[in-house]
């Protein structure tokens, strides 16, 4: 199957990275290679872009993609955790620029056999990202305690039939080890009643988004990597960070309120004394798609785009 992706705030996203023609970028989340491409066609000879990601598929597509650029343009499989460490071994320690698409890609959810979609019930309990790790979805579906499976639904899904949903998983499996998306959606439903499914989406949705976050540690990458990446910013440098719910965009939104202003002395005192600097700008609001895009493109609709600029003091 030919990888596809359609990027999210594609032309926003380029709009607010103002692209330098010999400035070195990164995108940690590369994908379909739609918002790295964009920045590439901007770049001069002289520029360079570092295209990270996991997945193997992705991998594959975007050195396909890149076939024309590759005098300036590197592609490492790794977590975008490893940014710095990455970027080390290529001999760049400060950039001009990072993306962060998070989120699942259309390649993944349209590929049954990869486990994120709750549309097809024969696919395996999969939603690995990276398929070099061993942990699977199955494993914390049918060996995660019901305590377990019920913070993660809650905290991660934000499901109000969390506790419900793990009891009935975990009744579920004592009779047979749940294997496909189909027998992990039938608990599901099996936990919520009626009435809600008619009026409030598919049944599975927040539970198969809580139990990737978990697998995939999305929210604890994202939340460790940050400060790092605005280091790794030149003087005027920006990092972009497409959300897609509201835990990330809530991590993006206070750690870039925190690196803005990150001194902890008393409001009451008249000078700082903490010592703690600024590290820029970010922007007042997040940027959302265009009712065109919305239109176009519907797993757009939860879509934010946060941006902070790197200002030396």
């Amino acid at each position: 199957m030919e990888f596809h992706h359609t990027s999210v705030l594609l032309h926003e996203t380029i709009e607010q990275l103002q692209v330098k023609p010999d400035g070195i970028y990164v995108d940690g989340t590369l994908g379909g290679g739609g918002h790295a491409y964009e920045v590439l066609r901007r770049l001069s000879d002289h520029g360079r872009l570092v295209g990270i990601d996991q997945d193997a598929d992705a991998i594959r597509a975007a050195k396909q993609r890149f076939s024309g650029f590759e005098s300036h343009v590197s592609i490492v499989r790794s977590n975008y955790a490893d940014m710095r460490a990455q970027l080390a071994a290529l001999g760049i320690h400060k950039v001009d620029g990072i993306i962060l698409d998070l989120g699942v890609s259309s390649f993944q959810l349209d590929t049954p056999e990869r486990g994120f979609t709750y549309r097809d019930e024969h696919a395996p309990l999969d939603m690995r990202m990276d398929d070099r790790q061993k942990l699977t979805a199955k494993e914390i579906v049918n060996e995660y305690s019901q305590t377990e499976l019920f913070r993660i639904i809650r905290d991660y899904g934000e499901d109000k039939f969390a506790k419900n949903i793990a009891k009935h998983i975990v009744s579920t499996r004592k009779e047979k080890e749940i294997l496909t998306t189909g027998e992990l959606c039938a608990a599901i439903r099996a936990a919520i009643p009626m009435k809600v499914q008619k009026s409030g989406g598919h049944p599975a949705k927040r539970t198969f988004q809580a139990i990737r976050i978990e697998l995939n540690r999305e929210l604890d990458v994202l939340k460790d990597s940050l400060d790092d990446m605005i280091e790794l910013l030149n003087d005027g440098g920006r990092i972009c960070v497409i959300t897609f719910h509201s835990l990330e965009d809530r991590i993006v939104k206070t750690i870039f309120k925190k690196n803005e202003n990150p001194c902890i002395c008393p409001p009451d005192f008249p000078v700082c004394v903490c010592g703690r600097v600024s590290k820029g700008k970010a922007a007042r609001k997040p940027i959302v798609p265009s009712e065109e895009e919305l239109k176009n493109n519907k797993r757009s609709k939860s879509a934010k785009l946060r941006v902070f600029e790197r200002k030396e003091q």
